[in-house]
């Protein structure tokens, strides 16, 4: 049977979409969400007490992976690139005591891949490697446990592929991206990330066709979402869904709209 593990505070994925956007500059934006005191608060309150369930017991394999997710989390409310630098170090090097012990911990090598992509964020020269890095971890994450926070691996590898320069300057390739985010909405199918990253996906690409198909998948499946994830935790999530639908249909239409002919000219 499938394993999923909840995750506090459910912005993880797209969140590393935007990380991969700001280290590349490419791509396709869709509305981000701002800065909120609220949401920053909270994972800073889950930061402190992962962080000490980690220090009391190291050696509890979930204190070390959840503390590594909440090193990820608090990471995106850094005012600065120091600071940042130093929360993901931690996470960092929480799933590398974890691996060291256990090689076959998919958490750990799925929270280590997210870490880098922080790290990444500071990094200029550095990043690239980081990135190769990254999609070594998430391949062996998704290798040990496909399912993993609704299909995570695939997904992230879904947004390397996308955002991140192609050959011979890195990674990215649509065809890979393409195969590899289609494959977390099989994983998933009634998660509402995978189906919204892969809309967004399609309409970058400019296919408004397979775009539509996606969103109108998730107009279906949104009510019974909001009954499955549900609670403080899933807030910030559902407002970063809501808001990017709405950035997705507004792009589906202006890619959808006909082209009106250009007027020739009389002599």
């Amino acid at each position: 049977m499938a394993t999923f593990y909840s995750h506090d505070g459910r912005r993880t994925k797209y969140r590393l979409a935007a990380a991969i956007f700001f280290l590349f500059a490419v791509g396709f934006v869709f509305a981000d969400e701002a800065p909120n005191k609220k949401f920053a608060a909270r994972d800073e309150a889950a930061f402190l007490r992962a962080q000490s369930q980690f220090q009391s017991a190291s050696d509890n394999p979930t204190n070390v992976w959840q503390f590594a997710r909440a090193c990820y989390d608090y990471a995106d409310f850094a005012t600065n690139d120091t600071q940042r630098a130093a929360i993901a170090v931690q996470g960092i090097a929480a799933c590398r005591h974890l691996i060291a012990r256990d090689p076959k911990s998919a958490p750990a090598h799925y929270y280590l891949g997210m870490n880098l992509g922080q790290l990444a964020r500071t990094e200029l020269i550095g990043a690239l490697i980081l990135v190769k890095e990254m999609e070594r971890e998430f391949k062996t994450a998704e290798t040990l446990d496909e399912h993993f926070d609704f299909g995570g691996s695939a997904h992230n590898l879904g947004l390397l592929y996308r955002d991140a320069p192609g050959w011979p300057a890195s990674i990215g390739n649509k065809r890979k991206a393409r195969d590899w985010l289609e494959r977390a909405v099989k994983l998933a199918p009634d998660y509402p990330e995978n189906r919204l990253t892969l809309a967004e996906s399609y309409l970058q690409w400019l296919d408004p066709a397979r775009s539509k198909l996606e969103l109108n998948a998730l107009d279906a499946l949104w009510s019974k979402a909001q009954t499955n994830f549900t609670g403080e935790v899933w807030e910030q999530s559902w407002d970063a869904w809501s808001t990017r639908c709405v950035a997705a249909r507004q792009k589906l239409a202006e890619i959808s709209m006909p082209q009106k002919p250009a007027k020739s000219r009389r002599n």
